[in-house]
């Protein structure tokens, strides 16, 4: 029985509320104790919390959804679907490697080398294409740590595999070239996540013997799992981890808070396990108030709307674009390709990139961009192609981006016009298609209003909000100009919209920005 990533994450999103109040129920909290500061760890005192303007200017990050599942190059989720018989990925590593009643995870944790990992050239590329903000990988689902791990001190990368610091090497690379820093945490869901490697075949001849995840001496990496429960959708939607479960979450999300003291901390769900939770995030918070001067700029990402409505944290959507403007910041995380290496994946094309990143800043969002490192560590070609192609666009446009704030409306044309697609926001981006020159994207930075063009449309550009019927409008518009090329442009303004003469070329590739003040 094999789960789509898709199905998984909107089953782990249900009930949340429920559930977490199950948990409290469960046990109370053993030690939990935070760094001192402006926060505790509640509800009530979180909602203080307020976004840093150095976040809802930064628009763009980059990250390295990276770790032992792309040691073979073979997709996404690779530790949990390499237990399911019948799925691809078991398929391949029972040929390839094989059978994980014998070669299973912990075999393939070694095989990744990193052997081409040069943190301060990728962070490199990544500040000089926009990126304002970095996003390391800390732990998967796998249970596996990026860093010097105090809690999983078998398994990390400093003990085995790379043999490095991950999360500390990308850390003083980001301080190097000026980003701030990010670490996703995926640890909490792992508990039911993995609960595959402790699973057997149904058929064949290795039917009911179990694999290696049951083996005893390997419990620090695939933990000990109840034997008592069957595989089931139901796994995945449960928060009702035990209580040694819950504190050893803590322990090591908070060790990894502790030791890099991230400016933002990207939560592969909501806010884990209640009390456990809002100790990581408050403690997140105090930590990075005592080395401001006791003001908070860090920032805690939640995929649940109830965690974000006042204070607290920013709403993360994966895969997926808002609908309209929404009242707070947020964010839309995303990948070119599959999540983790895939050497048979298809990329997104760079058109699609920049039209997601001018959509979401038009709606108050942000944009996080997974570039898929292989087991080498090293961007594969088509991979800098795209990324290549972000920077010559940020170079003519950035201006349009950072530091801007939505307008009266987030666009017009058919596809802004259109109603959200159906099935709400999460994992939306699959109903997109590469917007055209009838769709216009508009952001503001102070008197400025930018009219991004999502073609080139050849001779003359008609926007239709900026009529001088229209409510919209500006009282008056003095002057149009288009950023990257530097001659006048003949405009003119009417009941039927701001008409501007394009100039025969293009100064840039994909969306163009009008000027207008």
């Amino acid at each position: 029985m094999r789960i789509s990533r898709r199905r998984a994450l909107a089953l782990m999103a249900g009930a949340p509320a429920l559930l977490s109040r199950t948990a409290r129920a469960q046990s109370s909290p053993a030690t939990l104790e935070i760094a001192p500061g402006p926060f505790k760890p509640t509800r009530e005192s979180l909602r203080e919390w307020q976004v840093p303007d150095w976040y809802r200017d930064a628009k763009f990050g980059i990250w390295a959804h990276w770790g032992p599942q792309s040691a073979l190059e073979y997709g996404d989720w690779y530790a949990r679907n390499m237990y399911i018989q019948g799925s691809k990925q078991y398929e391949y590593h029972v040929k390839t490697y094989g059978h994980p009643t014998r070669v299973g995870y912990k075999d393939v944790v070694p095989l990744w080398k990193a052997e081409r990992f040069d943190p301060d050239h990728l962070l490199g590329l990544y500040k000089k294409a926009g990126a304002q903000y970095f996003c390391s990988m800390a732990v998967h689902h796998d249970g596996f740590d990026l860093w010097n791990s105090k809690h999983q001190p078998r398994w990390n990368a400093v003990a085995t595999g790379p043999r490095r610091d991950i999360v500390g090497e990308f850390k003083a690379a980001a301080e190097k070239h000026g980003l701030r820093f990010a670490v996703s945490d995926h640890l909490a869901p792992g508990y039911h996540w993995f609960c595959t490697s402790h699973m057997s075949d149904t058929t064949g001849p290795l039917a009911g013997v179990p694999y290696d995840g049951a083996n005893p001496a390997y419990a620090d990496l695939y933990h000990e799992f109840p034997p008592l429960y069957p595989y089931s959708d139901r796994l995945l939607n449960d928060r009702q981890a035990p209580a040694a479960w819950q504190q050893h979450y803590f322990n090591r999300i908070k060790d990894l808070t502790d030791k890099y003291q991230p400016d933002l901390l990207y939560s592969d769900g909501d806010i884990f396990f209640e009390e456990y939770g809002l100790a990581l995030v408050a403690n997140l918070y105090n930590i990075d108030a005592r080395r401001r001067g006791g003001r908070s700029e860090a920032v805690y990402f939640s995929k649940l709307p109830s965690d974000c409505q006042v204070g607290t944290c920013v709403l993360d959507w994966e895969r997926g674009v808002a609908a309209g403007i929404q009242p707070n910041p947020w964010q839309t995380d995303t990948c070119i390709g599959d999540w983790h290496y895939n050497r048979e994946a298809r990329y997104k094309s760079p058109k699609y990139v920049i039209d997601m990143l001018v959509d979401i800043v038009s709606r108050n969002g942000n944009l996080l961009l997974n570039f898929p490192l292989p087991n080498s560590g090293q961007l594969d070609y088509e991979e800098s192609v795209i990324l290549e192609e972000i920077t010559k666009w940020m170079a003519v446009n950035s201006e349009a981006i950072y530091g801007t704030r939505p307008w009266k409306i987030f666009g017009d044309g058919p596809v802004a016009g259109a109603p959200p697609a159906a099935g709400g926001t999460r994992f939306n981006e699959s109903s997109r298609t590469d917007l055209t020159a009838e769709e216009v994207r508009f952001t503001t930075k102070g008197d400025t209003l930018y009219a991004f063009l999502m073609g080139w449309p050849q001779n003359l550009a008609l926007i239709k909000p900026l009529a001088t019927s229209s409510s919209l409008a500006p009282p008056k518009i003095r002057n149009v100009e288009l950023l990257g090329f530097k001659g006048k442009l003949d405009w003119a303004q009417d009941e039927q919209g701001l008409t501007v003469k394009m100039p025969p070329e293009k100064p840039c590739e994909y969306a163009i920005a009008l000027k207008i003040v």
